[in-house]
């Protein structure tokens, strides 16, 4: 009995697994307009494609999240080749953030606090499911939450790494962790 109930995770586990790999998300239409961008730090393209979205005026402003401390402003602009006048007028840097949750929750909280409605969320498309799920659980009801993945060409290591986190994540969720 036990020997097929741990079958059967494992099945359920591998299969899940299966589309969460196959069916990474994608990058969100351009035309969608949202009152914020909100990019979490990590893997490359991630500034570049919410500086570029913010530039086409895609939003209002960007909030970069999981920024390090010491990283300026205008040190942004010039890694990124970014006009400073956009940074200064259009981008929040969170310098409070360490992990996907803390990225979250420094998000929600500077939504709530621009009493945005709309919300674009960058990040990479191994990383959206997660990311998406710990936001959305911390925004308003009534803020919408679109999902922009940025491409990327990740290891199996990585993929099992990050599936297995996502689960853990839910798991926690539902047992009010």
């Amino acid at each position: 009995m036990i020997a097929r109930i741990v079958s059967a995770v494992v099945i359920l586990w591998a299969a899940g697994f299966m589309v969460f790999a196959l069916f990474l998300p994608q990058p969100a239409e351009e035309v969608i307009l949202t009152d914020g961008i909100v990019v979490m730090t990590g893997s490359s393209g991630r500034i570049e494609r919410g500086l570029a979205l913010l530039r086409a005026k895609k939003a209002k402003r960007l909030l970069i999240s999981g920024v390090d401390r010491r990283v300026r402003p205008h040190e942004l602009a010039s890694e990124f080749h970014a006009a400073d006048a956009l940074i200064d007028c259009c981008v929040d840097l969170g310098h409070e953030s360490v992990d996907t949750r803390s990225n979250a929750e420094e998000a929600a909280g500077w939504v709530a606090r621009n009493h945005y409605g709309s919300i674009r969320l960058v990040t990479s498309d191994w990383h959206m499911a997660r990311a998406r799920f710990d936001l959305a659980r911390m925004l308003s009801a009534n803020v919408k939450l679109t999902a922009d993945a940025v491409p990327s060409e990740p290891d199996l290591a990585g993929l099992l790494r990050e599936y297995n986190k996502y689960l853990l994540r839910r798991l926690a969720a539902l047992i009010g962790i």
